[in-house]
């Protein structure tokens, strides 16, 4: 696994697996909004099965950057060499993280209402209300997610 922690590939001081995740974090809720497109046009199987594969992939994406930060020495080390303050870093961070745990238990229980629903044919149909409004809250917390997750990047490799 040495792979990970050679050169990135967007330029910066950043390890391989730091670009990869930066990039699809980044892409991730264009994705995500691709796959809602799906459900207004009425392709509700197509956007139930996008959904879940994204969700997924980007659990697996999740546990691949975890490993790689554990391998890496954490956040401790990833600062070295950051042109910003220990603190301040540290405060982005801990907000990105609190973002991503509450988008992650959001994005999971309308996933897994969601495919539940579908089945016992409530989705679409009576539960559609609820599920809009489950999917705006995680949908924003995706997006959240994502900017703030460049954010962190930004400051531990470019700054």
């Amino acid at each position: 696994m040495d792979y990970m922690f050679t050169q990135g590939f967007l330029g910066t001081r950043a390890p391989l697996f730091m670009d990869v995740v930066t990039l699809i974090v980044a892409v991730l809720p264009l994705l995500v909004y691709g796959a809602i497109v799906l459900a207004r046009k009425k392709f509700y199987k197509a956007h139930g099965f996008v959904q879940n594969i994204i969700f997924v992939v980007s659990v697996i994406v999740v546990g691949y950057f975890e490993y790689g930060v554990r391998v890496g020495g954490g956040f401790d080390a990833f600062i070295k060499g950051s042109g910003v303050s220990h603190t301040y870093a540290s405060i982005v961070l801990g907000l990105h993280v609190i973002i991503a745990i509450v988008t992650l238990f959001y994005w999971s229980v309308t996933i897994f209402q969601a495919n539940y629903q579908f089945l016992k044919k409530s989705l679409p149909g009576p539960k559609s209300n609820s599920h809009k409004i489950l999917a705006l809250k995680t949908f924003l917390g995706i997006v959240c997610t994502s900017f703030s997750g460049i954010w962190v990047y930004l400051l531990l490799f470019v700054y």
